[in-house]
């Protein structure tokens, strides 16, 4: 047992180990720690607010064997996965912590001594025209939605445990199993989605500048019992009426009410009766409208959501699987996670993830078509190799950015094989066969353990690996017969291959080296001697890359 214990010490201080060692990694080639205005994490990267995107070394980054590939946004984002990012971001911060404790504007002074007319100076006046032209393209729709994002996410992991101990409440049902357990795990799975509007109107007032728990504190009527004695427009309200939307709109009047008080009220009765009015204002007006209002909305967007499938099937399943990536791409698929939010709250899951994740089912096949149709470059099969298994979980990135979307015409072709992988789901729908996620976050296989519908289990967990199968097969093949044009695969073959002959053509033949001769005596006839052959030293491997993950 003692054995066993220092077996299981050794391997945590390894795993810590590791993960401080890729933080360790990535600070110097975000720019240092000076250079980090703010860290935080999502469900697979580590987003950096930076101070000086010049500073940053993409292609150092993009070679660490732990990043699977970066994305540079409103934040800066290194993808490491599920799981690890979880593990590097606090190794990270605290390395950030201990390094502006020990020097504190260092790095921040380095920065602003530029030389003019140097490459750092090119190289930043560069940068700067990217931001300004990426300024230029950050319309208030697609930051309202960005700021939408970041109330939710935060929000995943619990829904994730959350949804895969219900699933698991009712297998054992189902199965007649530990029927003194499933009462308490379905108490773990309700419990934080009855109070999933407290956590919005918290997140939501930081996010947008006001005090969080005064945001949690209006939220918390909504599901408070004491509701049903209240009457509005006519009918009596219900607990949790209007729920994540009411959650929302309710804690955003609160910013606003509570930041008119800080300007109207003396200071020296602010931290009395700014709190008290925060909360009767936007607690009266969510009570007497906003819990209505929203209940209409949430209502009318279940129905929506019901009738488009019931209706469209295949045809509405075609649109959202094949216009997925692009919302991605775009920023816009953001406005989606309310909407999940809302049909969980009210039938128990969502029938639009499992479409919408057919998406990375599509990359996945487009993928293994490229990785076929280039045989000669390594660079982008080891890229694949690498990327598929993430793929098939359903982290996207590394094969979006490092694959499909540099080469342009399959990341196209692996839009078709999602589109018609949410079509093959959303035609079960329509035939009644409803397929739902009892949370959002995964994607692909890691979607399975979340699965819901109206039918058993079994059938549900069909229609969806059916779908990702049509997708793995559409991509595949859409990308194999139409993703490359003769001159590109001429290119990416043809290139590739010079590039790891390059330096077996070029270099000359060795020559044997020159004999020596050995001076005697004076008078001594001259001996010849043979220098000795050395093996001759190692040339650093050049790297012909022309995709990286």
């Amino acid at each position: 047992m003692a054995a066993d214990s220092a077996d299981k010490h050794s391997a945590d201080r390894y795993s810590s180990d590791k993960y401080g060692a890729t933080a360790a990694a990535i600070l110097p080639l975000v720019g240092g720690a000076g250079n980090v205005s703010s860290v935080a994490h999502c469900m697979t990267r580590l987003r950096l607010g930076l101070h000086d995107r010049s500073l940053v070394q993409d292609e150092a980054l993009r070679a660490l064997p732990a990043v699977m590939g970066v994305v540079d946004d409103d934040t800066y984002q290194i993808v490491l996965g599920p799981g690890t990012v979880a593990r590097v971001t606090p190794e990270f911060e605290a390395l950030v912590a201990a390094a502006t404790v020990t020097a504190p504007g260092t790095a921040r002074a380095a920065r602003d001594v530029t030389a003019p007319g140097t490459a750092e100076d090119l190289a930043a006046q560069g940068a700067a025209i990217k931001a300004a032209r990426k300024a230029k393209n950050s319309t208030p729709f697609k930051l309202f939605l960005r700021r939408i994002g970041n109330i939710f996410v935060p929000l995943i992991p619990a829904l994730i445990g959350c949804g895969i101990i219900a699933g698991l409440a009712g297998l054992l049902t189902n199965l007649g199993l530990l029927p003194t357990v499933v009462p308490a795990l379905a108490a773990m799975a309700s419990g934080f989605m009855s109070l999933i509007a407290v956590f919005v109107g918290y997140n939501t007032a930081k996010e947008f500048g006001g005090t969080p728990i005064l945001g949690g504190a209006v939220a918390a009527i909504i599901v408070f019992p004491g509701v049903a004695n209240i009457e509005a427009f006519g009918q009596k309200l219900s607990p949790g009426q209007g729920g994540v939307l009411g959650a929302l709109g309710a804690a955003v009047l609160v910013v606003y009410v509570e930041k008119w008080c800080r300007r109207l009220v003396p200071q020296s009765l602010d931290v009395l009766l700014t709190p008290t009015l925060t909360v009767l204002v936007s607690g009266l007006v969510t009570v007497f409208g906003l819990m209505f209002v929203a209940g209409e909305v949430s209502t009318a967007i279940g129905d929506f959501a019901d009738w488009l499938l019931a209706n469209g099937g295949a045809g509405a399943g075609f649109v959202l699987g094949g216009l997925f990536l692009p919302l991605v791409m775009l920023g816009l698929h953001q406005a989606l996670i309310p909407i999940h939010t809302t049909l969980i709250e009210q039938q128990g899951f969502t029938v639009l993830l499992p479409i919408l994740a057919m998406a990375g089912a599509g990359q996945v096949g487009a993928a293994a078509a490229v990785y076929l149709r280039l045989p000669r470059n390594t660079s982008i099969r080891s890229t694949i190799k690498s990327a598929l298994p993430a793929g098939f979980l359903g982290v996207g990135e590394p094969l979006i950015y490092g694959v499909s979307l540099p080469l342009g015409r399959p990341f196209v072709t692996a839009c078709v094989g999602g589109a018609f992988g949410g079509g093959f789901v959303g035609l079960f729908n329509m035939l009644g066969d409803k397929v739902g996620s009892t949370a959002i976050g995964p994607s692909g296989w890691a979607l399975f353990p979340l699965l819901n519908g109206n039918r058993g289990l079994g059938e549900t967990i069909a229609v969806y690996a059916g779908g990702l199968l049509v997708g793995y097969a559409v991509g595949f093949l859409a990308t194999y017969w139409f993703g490359f044009t003769k001159p590109m695969l001429d290119e990416l073959n043809g290139a590739a291959a010079a590039q790891d002959n390059r330096g077996s053509a070029q270099d000359p033949a060795p020559q044997s080296p020159p004999d020596f001769v050995r001076e005697g005596p004076p008078g001594a006839p001259k001996e010849p001697v043979r220098r000795l052959r050395t093996r001759p030293e190692a040339e650093p491997d050049e790297n012909p890359d022309a995709v990286r993950v």
